[in-house]
């Protein structure tokens, strides 16, 4: 079993439009609500490729109903614990450029984390959980750690997309694979970048700081991955890109989707690849017939 966790979802409330004039009345002529959560879109990608897996966080209020009928009407198993407080809502303006506007998220009591922790309890020995996503203010600045701890001590692996030092502090517990982008990747070492074999000379610090495995993103340039072996590296699938948010989830969800079927870090970059391209393709988060007709496109070359 896959488990994700959300630990500040949100409704996200896209609105389409041509163009924006600031400090001026705006029509829109398209809006929807969808469920918003890093961990939320990995799932989406796992239940397409029919991946077990069940969705944890936090939700509450009336913004939370809506938040857990999409999950419903998305089939995602989820064993969200109910607060008192008020689920967020993020605004997302698409009109030409994409502006986001992010709330901090709700407050979450003590008794409430420790509900949280009770549901964490299922994960058992072979599981994978996926931790992803933004804290709210509430909650502890160590509640991930928490998370890792508990997960290894059920004999559990665990993957973390996160970033700066939050990444650096997970790299010791041997995440099974770390997910920075290129930007990501020169910030957290505060450089830049000369060339390709800078970024995997990079990359390989984190390799040797305990990660398992890591996958570079490089936007429309495709991706690198890094093992203990061997560098493969991938291009990006030709296409025109109609939505960024979700792409990097569900790159991480193909991964270790398919890793934790074949235990084949070849085949779960080729997935991983395929269900981030399939997403950044996609209005929103990519369906399996979308990704499968990738699947072909992407060719992995070992460069080290």
């Amino acid at each position: 079993m896959i488990y994700t966790i959300t630990a500040n979802p949100a409704i996200d409330y896209v609105l389409q439009m041509n163009k924006m004039d600031l400090g001026a009345v705006n029509r829109v002529p398209d809006a929807q609500l969808l469920a918003g959560g890093k961990g939320i879109n990995v799932s989406q990608i796992l239940n397409q490729l029919k991946v077990p897996n069940t969705a944890l966080g936090f939700v509450g209020g009336e913004i939370g109903k809506i938040l857990e009928k999409q999950l419903t009407a998305k089939h995602i198993n989820d064993h969200f614990t109910r607060i008192a407080d008020q689920t967020r809502i993020n605004v997302k303006i698409k009109a030409g450029e994409e502006t986001e506007l992010n709330a901090a998220g709700p407050k979450i009591t003590a008794a409430e984390t420790a509900s949280f922790f009770q549901e964490l309890a299922a994960v058992t020995k072979g599981d994978v959980v996926i931790i992803s996503g933004s804290l709210p203010a509430s909650l502890a600045k160590d509640f991930y750690d928490e998370i890792i701890r508990r997960v290894q001590a059920a004999g559990a692996d665990f993957a973390i997309d996160t970033t700066g030092q939050q990444l650096l502090d997970s790299l010791p517990l041997h995440p099974l694979v770390v997910k920075p982008n290129h930007h990501e990747l020169a910030d957290l070492f505060h450089t830049t970048f000369k060339d390709e074999a800078d970024l995997i000379a990079h990359g390989q610090k984190l390799l040797a700081l305990g990660a398992q495995h890591v996958l570079v993103s490089m936007a429309g340039a495709g991706a690198i991955l890094i093992t203990p072996d061997h560098v493969y590296r991938s291009l990006a699938p030709k296409g025109k890109v109609k939505n960024s948010v979700g792409a990097g989830d569900s790159m991480l969800a193909g991964f270790v989707g398919a890793f934790t079927h074949q235990q084949d870090p070849v085949e779960a970059f080729q997935y991983g690849l395929a269900c981030g391209s399939a997403t950044a393709f996609s209005e929103d988060i990519a369906e399996r017939a979308a990704i499968d007709a990738l699947l072909p496109d992407i060719q992995i070359s070992t460069i080290q």
